[in-house]
């Protein structure tokens, strides 16, 4: 089985990962951080806003590997601080709907750049 990096146009990241690997019919996200499309910046106003963004990038990352959020299995949510869990949660559940994936939520982690919330993931490669 062969595997391919995957790197989201216009999307920033550090040179020392890949946004996504493919291998086989499974898509591995890296731990994404809700950093603004362009460059390493976080957006402002915390945990919801910083899951919202993080979650876009996410898809924009899938969709470079041609998958959608749909097609997400598995979830590990990172939080610095497990006080926010009901601001992730919601902005989550804002964009995942009412069928999400599977999904962990570990608080109490320093995060890259002292971000609020970091998201990595698996997804299953649509077939056709």
């Amino acid at each position: 089985m062969s595997s391919q990096r995957i790197n989201a146009p216009d999307l920033g990241r550090l040179p020392s990962f890949s946004h996504a690997v493919i291998a086989g019919e499974t898509i591995y996200v890296s731990g994404t951080l809700g950093t603004s499309a362009d460059s390493l910046g976080l957006v402002e106003g915390g945990t919801g806003p910083q899951t919202t963004q993080t979650l876009r990038n996410i898809e924009r990352i899938l969709q470079a590997c041609g998958a959608t959020l749909d097609d997400l299995v598995k979830v590990n949510v990172y939080l610095a601080d497990i006080a926010t869990f009901d601001e992730m949660n919601e902005a989550y559940m804002a964009i995942m709907g009412d069928n999400p994936p599977a999904r962990i939520t570990v608080g109490g982690n320093d995060l890259a750049l002292g971000a609020a919330v970091e998201i990595d993931a698996v997804a299953y490669m649509p077939q056709g």
